[in-house]
């Protein structure tokens, strides 16, 4: 089994640098080993943004609200990447979307 924490670390430094490929295989590697890891979703989620994947963007940060539904955060990151689905693919049906999910973060909050 591989060191989940060392792949995120190299996920990170390959965001650094700009290697949107290698950081989406580091993700990728840790979901292999452990599917449930919700930061690898929302770093997914933002990897496949920068690749204009938006298909798989969303789906990764649908999956950590999935994952943690009681995390406020994950459905603000959830709002924010419709919102950049919707930018690059001009479907208005993302804004609704990023709507919901910005309330749902809200009502997360006030628990």
């Amino acid at each position: 089994m591989a060191d989940l924490n060392e792949l995120e670390s190299q996920a990170e430094q390959y965001r650094a640098e700009g290697k949107v490929k290698e950081e989406i295989e580091s993700w990728k590697a840790i979901l292999s080993e452990d599917e449930s890891f919700v930061r690898a979703h929302l770093g997914l989620a933002v990897a496949y943004y920068k690749a204009q994947n938006f298909e798989a963007s969303v789906e990764h940060a649908e999956k950590a609200c999935q994952l943690e539904p009681g995390d406020a955060f994950n459905y603000t990151a959830l709002s924010v990447t419709y919102q950049r689905a919707f930018a690059g693919t001009n479907d208005p049906a993302y804004i609704e979307k990023a709507e919901s999910a910005r309330d749902l973060a809200h009502q997360v909050r006030e628990k």
